[in-house]
């Protein structure tokens, strides 16, 4: 989409594209409709011919390989619709293998550059995949004993897609026993609730009797669990006790489990003559059981009750695994180094808030031109005409320095949205989807205190920032080319390149002189700082090296964040909701593409705005490969990441 052509070095792909959906014409949108089955038709053809000729591909490029994959992986995932069973983990994986073998057997060195970056972005594409898949596999193993019951339901659910006759006397047993099996476990988790009160109960009185027992026999060794536990009980009656995070995620696995139900019972309810007979009080009370034993798991052992106190559980991957999926981003760092980049970056944000502090007459105390500037929010009603009007002048700032090229269909398809005080629970700023910026604001049935935090947390100098992040030149401008562009490789998506950008521009904009005042810096510097932290807690957390209170406090002593939006970051940062390296790759990606920028614009090999298009025409990958493309780098099947992208100096002037 480069407005200027690049030079010869550079690898620009692909320009901007209409959408071929875009007619509202019926019979021109069935013709074109026709005409997008014949292209993928033609492509899958040919894609199955080469595979049959020694599964080769002999194209210059891999679109249609990447493509044929993403159908078929589509089909597989949507067939094998059945949660935590190794029915869709193994034919997952067998279907991942399968295009293993035929990534290699694509001729590399056949390929241009762009296809040997899709062979790569594949390779490690797939290799993420059986990451994921043994990482979902080792949380069934720990869910294993607490959904005994699932298995009869998923083979019943099996026989159905396999289009068996149901035997209902057969099956109403099976069911009927699900039911007894759920309200066994219950039962055995209300037992270690009461185990775990009488323990702590008698704790006092258990330490006193232990001090007694080592004065009175110091070489003693400690009681063996078998003392503490019968080796005679019975397992399926014994006390059940977990932990609030495997609590939390066993809930979300029953209620997949009961829409499993669900959905085997619904497909002959009513259509076969006896089934109704037979099965409807088993199902019903299969049903109540998933859903009383979701709740209990949920309310009462992981305490979450859907209240404001909620507590704060997630599920930390741990340190191998997070290894893993940061080599699956194409980073060469180590979960450690990339902390330590965070806190360099962290330092340069506090000596330059500092700087601003000083202007604002504040001396060195940063945090207390913070509360100044958070002071100066919108009044009520106001909030959305500030927005607005902070858009229009990003855009204009951008399009009068000539820094990157705005379509006007791109200018003119954005609107805003308000977040609701729930939503604000997980979404306490600004945020972007579906052409919409959702703006967080307080609400007339928020508390008081609450109010206030949210004006604090949303106040018009932060709001500058972010919503130039959200819009144009960030998300939204982002969205649009990339839905012109080589969409394909959307497949590919990496919060270091969608994040990134956005925290790229931050950046850019800063260098630029996009703060007009001392308070404007403040602004921009409080997210800056907001993003290193992010690399600090989120890593820390999936590390077992910080807890989500502590998370929390981090995010309000050291950045200077209200509680209620530091809890709602946090809430949202564990909740499973996002890759673990999500949060870690707004600051990490803006610096990668900084640094990519000063490797080309800084030493005259484009100007800015060339750079900045070429960059969103590349689509969504793993930054070190746009490098890769951008500067003709050479590339083998087996290129794996070494650009240390984070020199010593942090990316500002």
């Amino acid at each position: 989409m480069p407005s200027e052509p690049a030079k010869a070095a550079i690898d620009v792909p692909g320009e901007v594209r209409k959408p071929w959906f875009s007619c509202m014409n019926p019979l021109h949108c069935s013709r074109r409709l026709f005409t997008a089955f014949a292209l993928l038709l033609a492509a899958t053809t040919r894609l199955c011919a080469q595979s049959s000729t020694h599964g080769a591909t002999t194209d210059a490029e891999l679109r249609d390989f990447v493509l044929l994959y993403q159908t078929d992986r589509n089909s597989v995932s949507r067939f094998y619709d059945l949660p935590w069973s190794e029915a869709r983990f193994g034919r997952m994986e067998t279907l991942i293998k399968d295009w293993q073998r035929r990534l290699d057997a694509v001729e590399f060195n056949a390929l241009n550059q762009q296809g040997r970056i899709d062979y790569l972005l594949l390779r490690v594409e797939f290799a993420a995949e059986l990451s994921r898949l043994a990482l979902d596999r080792r949380r069934l193993a720990e869910m294993d004993e607490l959904l005994a019951f699932r298995g009869p339901l998923q083979e019943l659910e099996q026989a159905r897609w396999r289009m068996q006759p149901v035997d209902s006397q057969s099956a109403a047993t099976k069911i009927s026993a699900l039911a007894e099996q759920v309200k066994k476990l219950q039962k055995r988790f209300e037992k270690g609730k009461k185990a775990k009160s009488e323990e702590k109960s008698n704790e006092p009185e258990k330490a006193r009797a232990d001090d007694s027992s080592k004065a009175s026999h110091p070489d003693a060794p400690p009681e063996s669990a078998e003392h503490e536990k019968p080796a005679s009980k019975k397992q399926d009656e014994s006390p059940l006790k977990i932990s609030p995070s495997l609590a939390r995620r066993t809930a979300s696995a029953v209620t997949e489990i009961r829409g499993t139900l669900k959905n085997w019972f619904s497909f002959y309810d009513g259509y076969q003559p006896d089934y109704s007979w037979w099965l409807k009080k088993p199902n019903e009370e299969a049903g109540k059981a998933l859903e009383d034993y979701a709740k209990h798991l949920r309310e009462e052992v992981a305490g979450l009750k859907g209240k404001d106190e909620d507590p704060l559980i997630g599920d930390p991957i741990g340190p191998e695994a997070l290894a893993e999926q940061i080599a699956n981003e194409f980073l060469p760092y180590t979960a450690e180094e990339l902390l330590a980049i965070g806190e360099k970056e962290f330092a340069w944000c506090e000596a330059e808030a500092r700087k601003a502090a000083r202007d604002m007459g504040f001396g060195d105390d940063w945090k207390a031109a913070l509360a100044k500037v958070k002071s100066i929010y919108a009044p009520p009603g106001k909030q959305d005409a500030l927005v607005a009007d902070l858009a229009r002048e990003a855009i204009r700032f951008v399009k009068e320095k000539d820094l990157i090229s705005v379509p006007p269909l791109c200018e003119e398809t954005w609107r805003l949205s308000m977040v609701s005080p729930e939503g604000q629970k997980n979404l306490p700023f600004a945020a972007y989807g579906g052409q919409n910026m959702m703006v967080a604001y307080a609400k007339d049935e928020m508390k008081h205190d609450d109010k206030l935090m949210s004006m604090r947390g949303n106040n018009r100098h932060f709001t500058r920032i972010v919503t130039a992040h959200e819009l144009i030149p960030g998300h939204h401008l982002q969205g649009f080319v990339a839905a012109r562009n080589r969409p394909y490789r959307s497949l590919f998506s990496t919060p270091f390149l969608v994040e990134g950008w956005a925290l790229y521009w931050e950046i850019a904009l800063w260098n630029q002189g996009f703060a007009q005042s001392p308070e404007d810096r403040v602004g921009m510097l409080f997210w800056r700082m907001h993003r290193c932290a992010r690399i600090v807690v989120s890593l820390k957390f999936h590390l077992n090296q910080m807890k989500p209170a502590e998370m929390v406090d981090f995010l309000v002593e050291r950045v200077g964040h209200e509680r209620l939006g530091a809890t709602g970051e946090v809430r949202r940062f564990i909740g499973g909701g996002y890759s673990p390296l999500y949060q870690c790759g707004y600051m990490i990606g803006g610096l990668q593409l900084w640094a990519l920028r000063e490797e080309l614009v800084g030493k005259g090999r484009m100007t800015d705005r060339q750079f900045n298009d070429a960059v969103l025409a590349y689509n969504t990958m793993p930054i070190e490969l746009i490098r890769a493309g951008l500067l003709n780098l050479p590339l083998t099947r087996e290129t794996k990441p070494t650009w240390k992208f984070a020199g010593d100096n942090p990316a500002g002037k």
